[in-house]
């Protein structure tokens, strides 16, 4: 077997509330610093004014707008109205903890429950990154009431992600299922209605899918072929497809419409040559997205309004709404285009996993095997 080299986590982006990566020069960290406790760091979940850290021993510490610090934890989702835990209690229980995030982790959770009391096969399924996906696939946390929420058995889910008002969900055959709120084409069923029940997304039967991800406003999904596809608002260049908002001269529009695509543009005279050229605002079905250098993606992320991808040589791609340094370009500059983040390939570390706050992003990397 080979040895597992040594790796680290790095974070950048918004730090406004001290939390890490801050390093005290301000609201922002505009390329990636090692984490304090990066060695020991198994899964990272950042919300926007804090971020929960889980060790590989099973503590989870808090930083930013509130702090704290417990044990025996398995897993752990971070929002703005609640904390989620999964945690070992006495007996061999695991319960989901739900806390107020400025609780600090002391005095009694919200509401407890007791996982395998409730019928929920835990064992080995209750580790880090599978919230909100609760054990035994049946049921969902979520940030607004009510607190858990049922799934069909049929969907057989094995990821769900949650965005600011939309969800996605990977079955076990590698289907993607959205609903919530559709108004910025977050869906992929290429309208801006929202959906009520998990809908399959017709645009992609056929295609098996990795991974999924949610953004504020936009979807990201990996097919097993190391395809991306991406869909939804556009409006900080999240999608990497042409914004207005990112324009480098002023234009004036001329009329908006529909493409064949279904997508929302608009036509604008370029200050040059006055040819048209469109902007896309809004992409309400999958789009097949190709990185630089025919790049292959194994993972994303997705923040409010940036999009990350790790590639199958360890590269990491970053764009969309940088304005506190989330992309890692050592800048605060917004981009509509995939951009290598150099900082890794200088330190000769391969990425291996990329999550995403609103604000921020959380990598972690191994050094190069070939250095």
């Amino acid at each position: 077997m080979a040895e597992e080299r040594p790796g680290a986590w790095f974070g950048f982006g918004f730090c406004g509330f001290g939390q890490e990566p801050g390093s005290g020069r301000g609201r922002q960290v505009l390329s990636p610093e090692p984490l304090r406790a990066g060695g020991d760091i198994c899964y990272v979940s950042a919300s926007w004014s804090y971020t929960a850290l889980v060790t590989r021993g099973g503590r989870v510490e808090l930083s930013g707008s509130t702090s704290g610090a417990a044990g025996g934890c398995r897993d752990a989702w971070a929002s703005e109205r609640l904390l989620v835990l999964l945690r070992d209690c006495p007996g061999s229980r695991v319960e989901l903890q739900t806390w107020a995030p400025g609780s600090a982790l002391r005095g009694e959770p919200l509401l407890a429950q007791d996982l395998e009391a409730e019928g929920a096969a835990v064992g080995a399924e209750a580790r880090a990154g599978t919230l909100p996906l609760l054990p035994g696939a049946r049921a969902y946390v979520s940030p607004r009431p009510p607190l858990r929420r049922g799934l069909a058995p049929e969907l057989r889910a094995r990821r769900l992600e949650l965005g600011a008002e939309h969800a996605l969900l990977l079955d076990a055959a590698g289907q993607v299922f959205s609903w919530g709120g559709g108004r910025h084409g977050q869906l992929g069923h290429g309208t801006l209605e929202a959906e009520l029940e998990p809908r399959l997304l017709e645009a992609l039967q056929g295609l098996p899918v990795a991974q999924v991800a949610a953004g504020g406003w936009h979807s990201v999904c990996v097919s097993e072929t190391r395809d991306l596809y991406i869909w939804g608002w556009n409006e900080s260049g999240q999608l990497a497809l042409p914004t207005r908002s990112l324009a480098e001269d002023k234009r004036t529009v001329t009329g908006e419409g529909l493409s064949q695509d279904g997508s929302e543009v608009e036509r604008v005279v370029g200050a040059e040559d006055g040819a048209s050229a469109p902007f896309i605002a809004v992409q309400p079905f999958p789009a097949l997205l190709d990185l630089p250098l025919g790049s292959e993606a194994v993972g994303a992320s997705c923040g409010s309004r940036h999009t990350a991808v790790v590639t199958r040589t360890g590269e990491l791609y970053t764009w969309g709404w940088g304005k506190y340094g989330q992309l890692g370009h050592q800048d605060s500059a917004s981009l509509d285009r995939p951009c290598r983040v150099e900082y890794f390939v200088d330190k000769q570390l391969q990425v291996k996993t990329v999550t995403c706050g609103p604000w921020n992003t959380y990598v972690y990397a191994v050094e190069n095997g070939n250095s």
